[in-house]
Parts: structure tokens; sequence; C-alpha cells
């Protein structure tokens, strides 16, 4: 059965493939099926302009320009790779303020306190420290600011 349906294949089935290539692609961004997708692609320009290809020589090629589309995928990451941020911690605000000294505006009591930071407030969990003491932000834990007392 399988056999029958590989002897039948045209550019149609080929065609096909790559749009649900690419429809994996957009439900799965991976920036993997979309180079396969383009050799499937490839493989319904060469069935138009040869349509009597066997189907042996069919997949061959499938293979090969999939190889291909996937060297060309890794040359073109390893080229042209993202450069580091100069300003890394962007959309990390907490991480911003690690280092930074900051006072108390309610005391560290069962571990937990608050700072004022600029217009927010935010969370701290440390040592028991009163109110008005300064600290400095030594980390994030989640969306609370870890701190130690100033010395």
């Amino acid at each position: 059965m399988l056999l029958l349906w590989l002897a039948d294949l045209a550019w149609w089935h080929w065609l096909v493939l790559a749009m649900v290539l690419v429809i994996i692609e957009i439900i799965a961004p991976s920036f993997y099926f979309l180079w396969i997708a383009t050799a499937a692609g490839l493989m319904t320009l060469i069935m138009l302009i040869w349509p009597q290809l066997h189907w042996e020589t069919q997949l061959l090629l499938f293979g090969g320009a999939s190889i291909a589309t996937l060297l060309i995928q890794w040359g073109f990451l390893r080229r042209y790779k993202p450069k580091q941020s100069d300003q890394p911690q962007l959309n990390r605000r907490g991480e911003q303020y690690t280092g930074r000294v900051l006072t108390l505006v309610e005391p560290i009591e069962n571990g937990y306190g608050a700072v004022q930071v600029d217009d927010t407030r935010w969370r701290v969990t440390g040592p028991p420290l009163p109110a008005g003491r300064p600290v400095r932000v030594i980390g994030m834990d989640g969306m609370t600011l870890r701190v130690d007392a100033e010395v």
C-alpha cells in the first residue's frame, strides 16, 4: 500500500508537506521545521520541472535538500549569532537593583518587609531589621528582593 502511494508522488504532495511543516513551525517555533519545509518546497519545484522522477530519487533528493538547508541554517546561526546586549538586565527590573543600597519603609519581620524604590514599593526578604535601616540588595527571589543589612 505504502509503495503504491510512494510510486504516485506528485508535486502537490510535496507542496502539502511543505505547508504542513510551516504550520508546525508556526505552532511550535523552533526554526527547524522551516528549513525542512524549504526542502519540501524545493521538491515541489523539482517535480514541476521533472514530473517523471521515481519516488526513490525524490526521497533521496528530499533527504539531501533537507540536510543542505539545515547546514545552511547552522552556518547562518554560527555567523550571525545574537550579540550580547549592552543592557542584559533591561527587562529584569528587579535584578537591576542588585548592589543598590535602599532604606526599609517597613521592618523585616517574619522574614519579610518592604522598601521604596523610585515610585514602586518592593517586598523584601532578609534578616530581622527595623524600618529606616539601610539595606543592600543582594539578589532576587521571584518578585521579592533579597536584602542584607548595610554595614
